[in-house]
């Protein structure tokens, strides 16, 4: 499949982060809830004096509620657009989008750039309190209050099991001709000097709810409700389990996108977009 920008178009990398409160998720709905790819176009398409509304390509989709710090998304635009507007673009979009929402970056993409194809990696961080007392009320769109007491090294015990390439159907939500083979290259907690716990998610990608349905299991783990193996015995049963809770939204935050070096975003962008099987594995999954 040829990912090539069209003649006379250019291809632009943004940078951005939002706070996912008020957002019906990244993509675009067909009943017209407020999304952030919403937004973002709308102001591109106001702040360019534009007649057409030039479509974003994003690393990562998030759920509704899902916050981004470090999210990454591309636009074809005009050469000649993009040569009116290039120097303005990022103080122009700062005025126009709402607060809840930054593009932080706004720069020509090297040949061969996919936002969503071209990475190698996507790192959220999602956030935990058992404190008795609850969340900060400064944090509490952010983190998590879990009512019960956590043991962090269980959780981290029990995570360990997840890590490398599997097939995590039983970790997400299934969709018609998508794969659930993915490689979790770190799943990790630690806790920060407030007493938040965060969890460490990286990998190539993810399927649908497959963060939040990891730290719902390692939560059962570390509140004493399942062993420390049941995380693994779940994935190795390859199908979802009712008691596999998908955790709430807030907690959940995308810190991070990894890209090859320049003259290896081409190879990574082809090589994104073959359907994956496991060693051994026969057939579609």
């Amino acid at each position: 499949m040829s990912d090539d920008v069209q003649d006379g178009f250019v291809r632009v990398r943004l940078d951005l982060s939002y706070d996912g409160k008020d957002f019906s998720g990244w993509a675009k709905q067909k009943q017209g809830q407020r999304t952030v790819q919403g937004d973002i176009e709308d102001a591109l398409r106001t702040v360019t004096r534009s007649k057409e509304t030039y479509e974003l390509t994003v690393a990562g989709r998030t759920d509704s509620g899902v916050h981004a710090r470090g999210q990454v998304a591309h636009v074809d635009l005009p050469v000649e657009l993009w040569a009116e507007h290039r120097d303005k673009l990022l103080r122009r979009l700062a005025g126009r989008l709402s607060h809840d929402v930054r593009v932080w970056r706004v720069e020509e993409a090297p040949a061969g750039f996919n936002a969503r194809f071209s990475a190698i990696w996507r790192r959220y961080a999602y956030r935990v309190t058992d404190n008795p007392g609850g969340v900060d009320p400064l944090q509490r769109g952010h983190v998590l209050w879990h009512d019960w007491a956590l043991d962090m090294d269980a959780m981290n015990e029990a995570a360990a099991s997840l890590v490398g390439e599997h097939d995590f159907a039983a970790y997400c939500k299934r969709r018609e001709g998508a794969t659930t083979i993915r490689t979790l290259q770190e799943l990790r907690w630690e806790q920060r000097p407030d007493g938040v716990m965060e969890a460490t998610v990286k990998a190539d990608a993810f399927c649908h709810n497959m963060v939040r349905s990891l730290v719902g299991a390692l939560l059962f783990v570390g509140d004493g409700h399942r062993p420390v193996d049941w995380p693994g015995k779940v994935l190795a049963a390859g199908v979802r389990d009712s008691a596999v809770h998908v955790v709430r939204p807030h907690g959940l935050t995308l810190e991070e996108v990894g890209y090859p070096a320049d003259e290896l975003l081409a190879a990574r962008n082809l090589e994104a977009r073959n359907k994956r099987s496991l060693p051994g594995s026969v057939g579609c999954c």
